[in-house]
């Protein structure tokens, strides 16, 4: 790029902006045209420098023309502009860039509307904003990894993973809001920076906002503070699609509630799509306004179940191969026997392992494995018990503890039984055998039908299947 920066341009850059600020005020000025930085004027086409892809994007769409008009008038050899962006710490500013943007800014005086540029489809932009207080700083990064091609399926997610697919591929809003919500480590993040990458893969020019939700109330804090709510309710009223992760944190937060409960319901009659994520479902959300946890509840609200035995080891399989290692399938079928709480835990663990063989050169086995690991193991071995479950179980349907161990077959004390037989499958790494022994000397069999039954069950009542998910909160906390 030959752009001249001269003195006189200087002096009109300064004008445009003091008519900009003018015209669109000091809140629209402070958050989207005062971040610019003018680059020169290069054959009639004045370039000017945004601080992110998300602050250009803004500008193209709502203040390019503008912008090019009182160009115009300041120095009238400005026959279009060109607004470009710092991505990854290097500047996209290439002739083509310009040229691009040049033309989407002059489409207004009959140029034509370029086609949208590979790149963009093929890598869209990771925002993270951060350093000046002109810049926008309220959304969160995206995990490259987490996409839909690697999201594991299995039975306890996959109602959840087939509602985000239908949120990021639907040209409509298929339901409002989606609303998803489980435990730690069990894939919520996951599908919400899974939805918003296919989103800008396919839809680049969609507005999306992920954040969580104490970024949301510390922006609305910030947004009080300095008197610029107006701008603060542009920025979350005009996207497409706005995702707030761990919602749970604004409880107790009356103001922060109020302002979410109004954006929520402008986006919702914008037909705009929101994704929530929360550790609990809307109904369980304690201190939160019965009125905000009725909307939440509107969509569809997709639980996300703790993983199962089948579900864990095609999960350690799939990072396994990403990470481009060898793993003995023991190996694999032992972790996913002994790690039971999270997903985190158990990459945490693959990454332990294939970083001690790299660095030390020594082969991937089960001792090794054992050995590296001590420390994780014995955390999970301590975390619970048959016997600990047994209690926890007794304790919450009120029965009796020497009930696990008897004969009675009524479903008073049947159901808990089942229960208690199918925790111990899934949080302990006991054998069928080794658990039916600890309840009265039951069959491996028997246990098998209580996992199964259970598994049914949680299927096909919500509040079964909320006392579980309790059971084993609770259990593993």
């Amino acid at each position: 790029m030959t752009a001249d920066i001269s003195n006189d341009h200087e002096l009109c850059w300064a004008r445009v902006r003091g008519r900009l600020r003018t015209e669109l005020g000091d809140a629209v000025f402070r958050n989207w045209l005062k971040p610019l930085t003018f680059e020169g004027i290069d054959e009639g086409t004045a370039m000017m420098r945004a601080p992110s892809p998300f602050v250009r994007d803004r500008v193209r769409s709502q203040y390019s023309d503008r912008l090019r008009a009182i160009w115009s008038v300041e120095h009238p050899d400005v026959k279009s502009i060109a607004i470009f962006a710092v991505s990854g710490g290097r500047s996209e500013s290439s002739r083509d860039e310009a040229e691009s943007t040049a033309q989407e800014s002059g489409r207004g005086a009959g140029m034509a509307e370029p086609a949208p540029r590979p790149a963009a489809l093929r890598a869209p932009a990771v925002h993270n904003y951060s350093g000046s207080d002109d810049r926008p700083d309220f959304e969160a990064p995206l995990d490259p990894r987490f996409t839909f091609d690697n999201f594991v399926v299995g039975k306890p997610n996959e109602l959840a993973f087939a509602a985000a697919r239908r949120v990021a591929e639907s040209e409509t809003v298929p339901f409002n809001p989606l609303f998803l919500y489980g435990g730690v480590g069990l894939g919520k993040t996951h599908l919400m920076h899974a939805i918003a990458w296919h989103l800008r893969q396919r839809h680049p020019n969609r507005r999306v906002i992920y954040l969580s939700a104490e970024k949301f109330m510390y922006q609305f804090i910030r947004a009080l503070r300095f008197r610029d709510t107006v701008a603060f309710k542009e920025q979350f009223r005009s996207v497409d699609l706005l995702m707030i992760d761990d919602v749970q944190f604004i409880s107790g937060k009356d103001s922060t509630q109020e302002e979410f409960f109004h954006t929520f319901n402008a986006l919702v009659d914008q037909n705009r799509q929101v994704v929530i994520s929360a550790d609990k479902s809307p109904t369980d959300l304690e201190g939160m306004e019965e009125r905000l946890r009725s909307r939440l509840g509107w969509g569809l609200v997709a639980d996300i179940h703790p993983t199962n035995y089948e579900l864990r080891l095609g999960i350690m399989q799939s990072k396994a191969e990403r990470l481009g290692v060898e793993m003995p399938e023991k190996v694999l079928e032992f972790l996913s026997h002994k790690i039971s709480s999270n997903v985190r835990e158990l990459e945490g663990a693959l990454n332990r392992i294939v970083a001690h063989s790299t660095l030390v050169g020594r082969e991937i086995s089960l001792e090794m494995t054992q050995e590296v690991l001590a420390d994780l193991l014995r955390a999970n071995d301590r975390r619970v018990t048959v016997e600990e479950i047994q209690r926890q179980v007794a304790n919450h349907f009120q029965i009796r503890l020497s009930e696990m161990h008897s004969a009675r077959r009524s479903r008073a004390i049947a159901r808990p039984r089942q229960v208690a037989m199918y925790l111990s499958k899934q949080l302990t790494s006991q054998s069928l055998p080794d658990i039916g022994r600890k309840f009265g000397g039951r069959d491996h069999t028997t246990v098998l039908h209580a996992v199964r039954k259970v598994e049914e069950l949680r299927g096909l009542d919500k509040q079964f299947n909320d006392d579980v998910d309790l059971l084993r909160r609770m259990l593993e906390s």
